[in-house]
């Protein structure tokens, strides 16, 4: 039975971050760990609602209400093995969601703050570390049939992992060097220590889980090689190809890059010199991407953005502008636009944004300006006013409102395009669809034998959705490969976020 007055005891409150000052002179992660009284006084304050609309929030399923009250009474094995019944790694989706399901507490509802579900998540997860060192459990049996993963962002480690401790043999092809997807280089230390992801791999290889990195389906091996030597195969290659703005003049300048290049080269130099390898932020072909000493300017307002903020403080960037092109959102739910218990449009401070920078709304770049030797120099905007019209967007430009920022780096942080073009979807016989993702029937199959999950079959998304659908594509999996009872399947192809209708 839950503490009915806990939400009344109790104001909601997170672990103070560690102080801009510090933390912005290394890569570690922002918040330190919170502490079990604080973490118990914060479960406390969850009602377990005769309906809990958090539930609903998370396509995970998560029993949040079953293990906030057993983190209240103190019994942490009970909680861990109650979170890991619906998510594979809530050491990510602690660190990394922005949690839907905390939008969706029925708390909200009342005036009050919703219970921190995120933060309670993340101590649960790191309690399963420090008692049993995330304790292997792989399959008693085995099926003698084998699957193939390709790519091993959080769908693809999800399913491999359900598939391997139901007996499959699970091979996990990556492309790059290193097994974790975006989780690896698109995410920043501060908010991600790859330690985390390492941990989980020494679990999942326990566990029987092959991997083999460096490896470019369509490239280096065939889908018909693929084909001949596994039964069923699983697509979750992601969602990379960055949105551009080919159309503004002076895009082809250099210091004009798409973020995910940005993230990608600091989260290789943090890699390297942790295995104590100099390097320095560059392209592949060796072009430096540093904001040290430079003026950056961010364009977006979302995840992405604010990462490259927080990495710029990092390099030493001189000065940071993040530009948007929609107006300053409002700092409390509009219950006429987005009503409980649905994903509001707020105003979202993320960390990144008390280390520094300026934020500047409702603007959009007419031009990268030239500084006579093809590098950008400046950035020129103009306030905006944007419009849905038919269901498309119109902007438009205020008269006299234009102005130059300087530059020296510009990051392109203006949302993804879907999966990559890329050689393995003709070899598969799949295509993109007009979002440039990948269609999955009721079944999650793209085509015979070939499923598909995560942002390459949902677009760019939440880590709770590549997850779940990680773990819903391995229970049709498992049920194609005519394996003895069923994996849970918490979502279908067709599935959406909770939204007003």
């Amino acid at each position: 039975m839950p503490d009915p007055n806990g939400f009344l005891r109790y104001d909601r409150r997170l672990p103070a971050r560690r102080p801009v000052p510090v933390r912005i002179s290394d890569w570690r992660e922002v918040y330190p760990p919170a502490g079990e009284e604080l973490i118990r006084e914060q479960a406390t304050r969850c009602m377990d609602c005769g309906i809990p609309f958090c539930h609903d929030g998370c396509p995970l399923g998560n029993r949040i209400p079953d293990w906030n009250d057993l983190v209240r009474t103190g019994n942490w094995d009970a909680a861990v093995e109650s979170l890991h019944a619906t998510n594979n790694f809530p050491e990510f989706t602690g660190r990394l969601c922005p949690a839907p399901c905390e939008a969706a507490c029925v708390l909200g509802l009342g005036g009050q703050q919703p219970v921190t579900i995120k933060q309670v998540e993340v101590e649960i997860a790191d309690a399963a570390v420090a008692r049993d060192g995330l304790r292997p459990r792989p399959a008693s049996t085995p099926t003698g049939r084998s699957v193939a993963v390709v790519g091993s962002g959080p769908a693809g480690l999800a399913a491999a992992q359900q598939l391997a401790r139901a007996g499959h043999t699970v091979t996990v092809y990556e492309r790059d060097d290193a097994i974790g997807g975006l989780l690896r280089y698109g995410i920043p230390d501060f908010k991600l220590e790859k330690q985390h992801i390492d941990k989980r791999l020494a679990q999942l290889t326990a566990e029987g889980v092959r991997f083999r990195n460096g490896v470019h389906v369509g490239v280096d091996v065939t889908a018909e090689q693929m084909r001949a030597e596994h039964d069923a195969v699983l697509l979750a290659c992601g969602a990379l190809q960055g949105r551009d703005t080919p159309e503004t003049p002076g895009r082809e300048l250099r210091g004009v890059h798409q973020a995910m290049s940005h993230l990608v080269a600091a989260n290789r130099v943090v890699a390297a010199a942790g295995d104590g390898r100099p390097a320095l932020a560059a392209l592949p072909d060796g072009t430096p991407i540093d904001a040290a000493g430079k003026h950056v300017v961010i364009i977006g307002g979302g995840d992405t953005a604010a990462d490259c903020l927080g990495v710029a403080h990092r390099q030493g960037a001189a000065g940071v502008h993040q530009l948007d092109l929609y107006p300053q959102p409002p700092t409390e739910r509009d219950a006429a636009r987005d009503p409980w218990p649905t994903w509001p449009w707020l105003l979202r401070n993320y960390p990144a944004h008390e280390e520094g920078g300026e934020r500047v709304f409702a603007v959009a770049v007419q031009e990268f300006v030239d500084d006579g030797t093809g590098q950008v120099r400046a950035v020129r905007i103009a306030e905006v006013t944007v419009e849905k019209v038919d269901g498309r967007r119109i902007v438009t430009p205020l008269p006299g409102s234009e102005r130059e920022i300087p530059a020296d780096l510009v990051l392109l942080a203006i949302g993804f395009e879907g999966t990559e073009e890329q050689p393995l979807l003709a070899q598969f016989g799949v295509t993109r669809n007009g979002r440039g993702a990948v269609d999955a029937r009721g079944d999650w199959q793209a085509a015979d034998g070939v499923f598909v999950a995560g942002d390459m079959h949902r677009g760019a998304s939440l880590i709770v959705w590549a997850i779940a659908e990680g773990r819903a594509a391995a229970a049709a999996i498992h049920t194609y490969l005519g394996g003895v009872g069923e994996l849970p399947a918490p979502v279908d192809p067709a599935r959406q976020p909770l939204a007003a209708r």
